[in-house]
């Protein structure tokens, strides 16, 4: 039997997610289930309602506690032997766990990421292969120096490394995914990448991202300088 794979979705008043979670359901992989977890969201539950009785779909609705608790509340209800995860304004193309597991499986890779594509509001592609390319691992490596190189929602993961190494830091509100990374990557265990755009993220006016950058900024070089020695240590030793 192919591996289920567990599809997160954290939600907290985002007028895209039914967007994120019919992409969601229609990959062309077929052994799929889709977590949703309601954060505490005060607006746009109602957007969900079409999905809740589908077989597939497992919704799950807790107190708001910031996307690293959302995160983590679905991984520990998954059931499926891989971790992916979605944001609610974002979205898989039909193929990306196809074309990704098909990369991962035959390599026994425990974790990989991918190249995505950029779209506005509208759902429009304004960037192809936005994602930073490296010549070699060392080069991936030594770019977590300067910052996070990878988009979390290309990521999917063996549920068994997730809990190997921890899950997301729910103390660290903006750089959960670059606090993990640093330590999936420092434990030894290559992350491999896809050379494929298999997500569209999607920029817009209303994202975390651009609402709090100065405390992003902030954050990241905490995360930084917490694992930089390490990092610097391991890149030798490449």
């Amino acid at each position: 039997m192919i591996p289920l794979v567990s599809i997160v979705i954290p939600f907290f008043a985002d007028p895209y997610v039914p967007i994120a979670v019919q992409s969601a359901l229609d990959q062309t992989y077929p052994n799929i289930e889709v977590v949703i977890v309601n954060d505490g969201s005060p607006s746009h539950e109602h957007l969900l309602e079409p999905y809740l009785g589908d077989r597939r779909v497992v919704y799950l609705k807790k107190p708001n506690g910031g996307t690293a608790s959302a995160l983590n509340a679905g991984i520990l209800a998954a059931k499926g032997d891989y971790i992916a995860w979605l944001s609610s304004d974002d979205r898989f193309y039909p193929w990306k766990l196809a074309r990704q597991l098909a990369y991962m499986i035959p390599r026994h890779a425990r974790i990989s990421c991918s190249d995505y594509d950029v779209i506005d509001e509208n759902g429009n592609v304004t960037q192809p292969c936005a994602g930073l390319k490296f010549p070699t691992y060392q080069e991936f490596c030594r770019t977590f120096l300067t910052g996070n190189p990878i988009n979390g929602c290309t990521v999917v993961a063996q549920k068994r490394l997730l809990e190997e190494v921890g899950l997301f830091d729910v103390h660290l509100p903006y750089t959960h995914d670059y606090d993990l990374w640093f330590r999936i990557v420092l434990s030894g265990v290559d992350f491999h990448y896809v050379p494929e755009s298999l997500i569209q993220y999607r920029v817009h006016a209303a994202m975390g991202t651009k609402r709090h950058m100065p405390a992003i900024l902030e954050e990241t070089e905490r995360t930084k300088s917490r694992w930089a020695a390490a990092m610097n240590q391991f890149i030798q030793r490449l």
